[in-house]
């Protein structure tokens, strides 16, 4: 892009970093709140809670929402939000009061206009409706567009369960058209990573469509079967077994095998960094979706980029989860809720017209599309800043 340093260093830095010590019951923990850049809108992104949360990672994924919410053209920032604690060692009571904690330490500088939370790694609608009820209680009035993801009951909005599998599911049907031209969705073998909400979801929007299914797995480890699984069998099967170990029908395959498997697509919907410099020259997939964040090592990428292997990066195939956030946000705003059907068309829209963007300017700089991802992105950004006089 021929950025100078100014820009570079205007880009690297984050705008405002909140820290604090949340204590429950006794014990204290560190909780973080980055609200990175907020020149195209207020800041958006989710809050984790995970015993491996650390400043430098909430930074890192603060800039990354920056990015996401630019290149699907959403009037947000980017932010992130993280807590150092393990959630499944607190009881429901502990994880209620650090979750209120959390509000009453950053609340000054949360709001629907300021900037707008959203579950991520182990927190749910349950914790956003906790975050909501404790900030509307500081502030003394309903603002229930101040946090997205919460449940239907408090303004959530319909298809946001699924909407980060379905708009990788958009993008992947886009692609293969390009890729392939003419095909048959029963001779197209997909093998995902991660059978979480994203994974799962992917797997049995898949299957309903026609796809074949030959390899999923979960932290624990995968299962194999080249004729095809029966997703909705092995959905049933692991909310049974909170595991996919000990299926029947298919063999076991460890996580490393599964990303090496020959397929069309390979879906990677588990944690970042799964494909390395060591392993990204046995990978046999024509076309990677990233539904996880950061799946993919920048070494690793410029391996399967050799290779002619087609990676639809995160920022624009997970995009899907933070547009339908966008849509209950505004949903909020206007006190007026959608049908299920409006959402996802909706969202069907967004998702494309970003994708045929960074088609676009892939095939005019002869650069990959996660290249093509950055440069939109950040066009976006640097344009809005001029226009305000911050660069």
């Amino acid at each position: 892009m021929g950025l100078n340093n100014d820009i570079v260093n205007y880009l690297s830095n984050p705008k405002r970093i909140l820290e604090s010590e949340l204590e429950v019951r006794g014990k204290k923990y560190a909780a973080y709140r980055i609200q990175y850049n907020d020149v195209l809108g207020p800041t958006k992104g989710g809050i984790r809670f995970h015993p491996r949360v650390s400043l430098n990672e909430v930074k890192t994924l603060s800039f990354w929402m920056t990015l996401k919410n630019s290149l699907a053209g959403l009037p947000y920032g980017g932010a992130k939000g993280g807590v150092i604690v393990n959630p499944k060692e607190l009881s429901e009571r502990e994880l209620e009061e650090l979750s209120r904690e959390y509000v009453r330490a950053f609340y000054k500088n949360l709001g629907a206009w300021k900037d707008i939370p959203a579950p991520d790694v182990y927190t749910n609608p349950q914790i956003m409706a906790w975050m909501l009820d404790e900030y509307e209680k500081i502030v003394k009035h309903k603002e229930p567009g101040m946090i997205t993801g919460k449940p239907l009951e408090l303004g959530g909005s319909k298809g946001r369960k699924y909407s980060t599998a379905q708009g990788g599911v958009f993008v992947l049907n886009e692609l293969l058209i390009k890729l392939k031209k003419s095909f048959q969705k029963k001779d197209i073998k997909i093998v995902i990573q991660g059978f979480g909400n994203a994974g799962s979801n992917a797997a049995r929007i898949l299957y309903e469509q026609g796809y074949k299914i030959i390899a999923v797995s979960d932290s624990k480890g995968g299962i194999h079967n080249n004729e095809g699984l029966e997703i909705p069998e092995i959905i049933k099967y692991k909310e049974e077994n909170n595991s996919l170990k000990g299926y029947k029908n298919a063999e076991e395959i460890s996580n490393k095998e599964l990303l090496e498997l020959k397929t069309n697509v390979l879906i990677l919907a588990a944690l970042e960094n799964q494909i390395t410099k060591d392993n990204a020259a046995n990978i046999k997939a024509e076309l990677i979706i990233e539904l996880a964040n950061g799946p993919i090592t920048p070494e690793a990428d410029e391996i399967l980029n050799k290779k002619s292997i087609m990676v639809a990066p995160d920022i624009l195939a997970n995009s899907g989860g933070v547009i339908v956030s966008y849509f209950e946000w505004v949903q909020n705003l206007q006190a007026y809720y959608w049908t299920e059907e409006k959402v996802i068309k909706k969202l069907k829209e967004k998702i494309i017209k970003a994708l045929e963007k960074v088609l676009e300017i892939s095939e005019k700089k002869k650069v990959s599309l996660r290249t093509a991802a950055y440069i939109i992105a950040l066009e976006r950004i640097i344009k809005a800043s001029k226009l305000r006089g911050e660069l």
